[in-house]
């Protein structure tokens, strides 16, 4: 079967998916591709039930890859059939309290991210800078000055990789050295390669709220070291983040409500975007269902295709469950994590597009109300899913730790669905990433590919245009300057309201559907709010409690013009130099 790709979508497989010999030279087309991942995924079911049950869901899973009804996170799509092996876009490393712990995890991320893996790290049990050191009598040089080495190491392990290594940072709000990790982008230079959150937790969104002290203690002893104002704090965290998108939030509290395996651990740190909370040595594998091609088209409408989305959906739960038999994992404490708790995460892309498709613009309760009903049917399906694969396979081996035990609900996976940025994938589907809304309606791609820029016209625009009798050499001219229908003469409202684009639209518009889907997923959301330029360091802190509010369990703000580089640009036809960067994530860290 052929699938029906893009010419962006080519581009991105011939440069990172697609098998090449010795010489560099690619010897793999697409659908055998699809095939090889298929195959080496349907691996897993010749151990259950046998070769013609491996030949029956390898036939299953090609289809669903090749219709670009399903993708799985690139590491998947890469390394699936071959020696390497390594499956899983997400990992969380602890980071202990000796030189030795320290680079154990510097040399484990090395080996995650050579085969495309990103990793998560909480630096809140290293002790303070200034700390005492009594086996040399020295001082301890903090967290942030070891998170340094981290992103060097990052920096020199890409060019012999297929992307760039990606790494989240996460510092509890009550560590000593919270303002200097709060700071740590402001140079414009430092952590490239990381993103930054505040693990902040209930009692100091409550403290910020009421303007009451906040006191930082000793990561060890607990004891109290200083005390500042929260609110001074909050204001620190919304300041750093209007000027470069860093740090984020995740709500530790929030988290740890949702922690199916709490007898195992706390959670203190996700993977790099912030969609999969995990336990130190945890691992997720990630895959996202095409929306755009779950939609039933009719004479003059199209509706949401509910059974095929359910189809897919157990489908795709299978698919990941097997992916945990045949990955081979870079550590023997990562196999072991991986294999108790069996974490995957379902998740969407090309939401925008169906809505596009259905007539229903973003910022509308519509679109709200959408959302949450396709995630509750989703989050029921893949639990489903879970349900029949623990009959036929058993439970994950820390059930009986899990919240589930007391429940009587047996599961193969603690968790099942999450949403993932989709960066990548969702360029090789064809459609919108994600849960976002279209950025922009005419935009380059930069330093996605290399030095590639890859330009794109939103198609759907285009067709629409035609079809309502508003497409003209001079509108496309117009859209090609502009990126957005808002200034174009001769548009109708409909369109415009449609169409509205990410930095059209308002804050709080953009949490609202974050909030819906987070309702019903068993790990987080993974989504930016695009914020445009004249943006107050006042709206950016009000946006960040409200996500506290709504129990979220991260946030990330970004405020267009803040970074010095960026993924997508407004407009095709300015130079390059003009823009910065739109998502706070390095250019290759959210390309899952």
């Amino acid at each position: 079967m052929k699938a029906d790709l893009t010419e962006n979508a080519l581009k991105v497989l011939r440069a990172r998916y697609l098998l090449r010999d010795a010489k560099g030279r690619v010897v793999e087309t697409p659908e055998e591709l699809f095939r090889r991942v298929a195959r080496g995924v349907a691996a897993a079911e010749t151990r259950f039930g046998g070769t013609e049950a491996a030949a029956r869901w390898e036939a299953a899973f090609a289809e669903a890859l090749a219709h670009l009804d399903f993708l799985p996170n690139s590491p998947t799509l890469m390394n699936a059939g071959t020696a390497l092996g390594q499956l899983s876009a997400c990992f969380v490393l602890p980071v202990e309290d000796s030189i030795g712990g320290i680079f154990d995890s510097l040399k484990l991320m090395a080996l995650i991210q050579k085969t495309g893996g990103g990793t998560g790290f909480s630096f809140s049990h290293l002790r303070p800078e200034g700390d005492p050191i009594a086996s040399t009598g020295g001082a301890a040089s903090g967290p942030v000055s070891f998170m340094h080495i981290f992103d060097c190491a990052t920096e020199n392990m890409w060019k012999g990789g297929k992307r760039h290594g990606a790494n989240m940072g996460v510092l509890r709000v009550d560590h000593p050295d919270i303002e200097g990790f709060i700071d740590a982008k402001l140079d414009g230079r430092s952590f490239r390669n990381f993103n930054l959150s505040v693990g902040a937790t209930d009692a100091f969104m409550e403290a910020a709220g009421a303007s009451r002290p906040w006191t930082l203690r000793h990561p060890h002893t607990g004891e109290p070291v200083r005390t500042i104002p929260a609110a001074e704090l909050m204001g620190r965290i919304a300041r750093a983040a209007w000027r470069t998108g860093d740090p984020g939030m995740i709500f530790l509290d929030a988290i740890n409500r949702t922690n199916p395996t709490p007898e195992v651990g706390l959670i203190e740190a996700t993977n790099p975007c912030g969609e999969v909370p995990l336990l130190a040595y945890e691992a997720c594998n990630l895959g996202s269902i095409n929306l755009s091609r779950m939609l039933r088209q009719g004479p003059d409408s199209y509706s949401v295709d509910w059974e095929k989305l359910g189809r897919t959906a157990r489908l795709a739960v299978r698919f990941l469950d097997d992916v945990i038999e045949v990955s081979r994992w870079p550590a023997p404490e990562i196999e072991s994590m991986a294999q108790a708790n069996r974490k995957v995460g379902l998740g969407v892309m090309g939401f925008a597009e169906m809505l596009i498709l259905l007539g229903i613009p973003y910022n509308s309760p519509e679109a709200a109300a959408l959302a949450e009903e396709l995630m509750r049917r989703l989050s029921e399906e893949a639990r489903a899913a879970s349900q029949q694969l623990a009959q036929e396979r058993g439970v994950f081996p820390d059930w009986e730790k899990s919240v589930y035990a007391r429940q009587g609900l047996r599961l193969r996976n603690a968790t099942r669905t999450s949403i993932a940025p989709t960066g990548s994938i969702s360029i090789i589907a064809g459609t919108s990433a994600s849960i976002e809304p279209l950025f922009a309606l005419a935009y380059r791609r930069e330093h996605v590919l290399g030095d590639q820029t890859l330009t794109e016209l939103n198609p759907l625009l285009l067709r629409y245009a035609r079809e309502h009798g508003f497409f003209s050499e001079d509108f496309v001219r117009e859209l090609r300057a502009q990126g957005r229908l808002a200034d174009l003469p001769g548009v109708p409202q409909d369109a415009r309201e449609l169409f509205r684009t990410a930095l059209e639209i308002a804050p709080e518009d953009h949490l609202r559907i974050q909030a819906a889907f987070q309702k019903d997923t068993d790990n987080a959301v993974s989504k930016t709010i695009n914020l445009p330029e004249p943006t107050t360091v006042d709206e950016i802190e009000a946006i960040y409690r409200r996500a506290w509010e709504w129990g979220l369990k991260g946030i990330t703000a970004f405020r267009y013009g803040s970074k010095g580089q960026q993924v997508l640009e407004l407009g095709i036809g300015e130079a390059p130099e003009q823009h910065e960067h739109f998502a706070r994530c390095d250019p290759q860290a959210c390309k899952l």
